[in-house]
């Protein structure tokens, strides 16, 4: 399957292009990039064409792999559904509630294949984890953090949009849809700020009847990243183990269920665009209940 890659710049480097070159189920065939010296650089790296332009790379391929931000992915995304190619998303799958509306529907209208980037969800100790949460129930409630000093480094200098809305566009698609997997489907933003150094704090409902307390940071100068997940209830606690598996090798777990879906015609998948518009209205809601003014004392 020919795949072509929609930017250039540091995760494309680290997880896109690597992954896509080394899958042995994929064509890494074609990379265009709004910074053309960037495309060359890595059509240089992986010997393939840089495209002169996103239709030229459509005209190319089978699919299509986003790296950029969001409000650039949406668009460029509708653009190669359009064109009848399948598609691998970042998350947020874009910048708004409406975006993502009509980038989920183009998606179910076109009848191709879909896959947001949550990698979390394609290592096999959250696979374990997730099922045994299943196979037992009775939560009631669960914990998450996400805190990291990946603004404060030079890797991301250059993100407007990681440094305008923060770890709330950035990780926080990775820990919604965890504590959702894990706890049931998210009905209600109970609670959300965002206070100094990004920090966000917010309690979320389930339509289980549970609740999740989540905080997440991306100016906390932390070394490690701190990265808990934990669930209580009536069988006790459970913690999702440390990260055994790098971001590159579930990347690559993510390009197999990919490939499959392609080949056996399937476009339903629990990591999905659909997935990727439930986020974002979750999302949404928690950046407008932060925005909300005090209450009367």
């Amino acid at each position: 399957m020919r795949v072509g890659l929609i930017g250039a710049g540091l995760w494309a480097e680290r997880a896109h292009a690597p992954g896509l070159a080394e899958h042995p189920g994929v064509h890494f065939t074609s990379v265009w990039a709004r910074r053309r010296d960037a495309a060359d650089t890595m059509a240089k790296a992986y010997c393939i064409e840089p495209a002169d332009s996103p239709a030229e790379l459509f005209d190319q391929v089978d699919a299509v792999a986003f790296a950029v931000p969001p409000a650039v992915q949406a668009e460029l995304a509708l653009r190669a559904v359009a064109a009848g190619k399948h598609v691998i998303l970042e998350k947020p799958i874009a910048a708004t509630v409406d975006e993502a509306k009509r980038l989920a529907g183009a998606i179910a209208d076109a009848g191709v294949v879909s896959l947001v980037s949550l990698v979390r969800r394609f290592a096999q100790e959250t696979k374990d984890w997730l099922a045994d949460l299943h196979a037992t129930g009775g939560w009631v409630g669960g914990n998450a953090q996400w805190m990291s000093g990946a603004l404060l480094s030079e890797d991301y200098s250059g993100s407007a949009w990681r440094h305008e809305s923060g770890a709330l566009l950035d990780v926080g698609p990775h820990v919604i849809d965890l504590m959702d997997a894990a706890l049931g489907t998210i009905t209600d933003v109970l609670g959300a700020s965002r206070g100094q150094r990004d920090l966000w704090h917010f309690i979320l409902g389930h339509e289980t009847g549970a609740t999740s307390t989540i905080t997440i940071s991306l100016r906390m100068p932390l070394r490690p990243t701190v990265v808990d997940f934990s669930v209580y209830g009536d069988n006790g606690y459970r913690t999702l183990p440390g990260r055994e598996t790098p971001s590159d090798q579930a990347f690559t777990v993510l390009l197999d269920d990919f490939v499959a879906m392609v080949h056996s015609g399937t476009t339903s998948h629990p990591c999905d665009a659909q997935r990727g518009l439930h986020l974002q209205r979750i999302i949404e809601d928690i950046a407008r209940e932060t925005e909300k003014p005090p209450g009367p004392e």
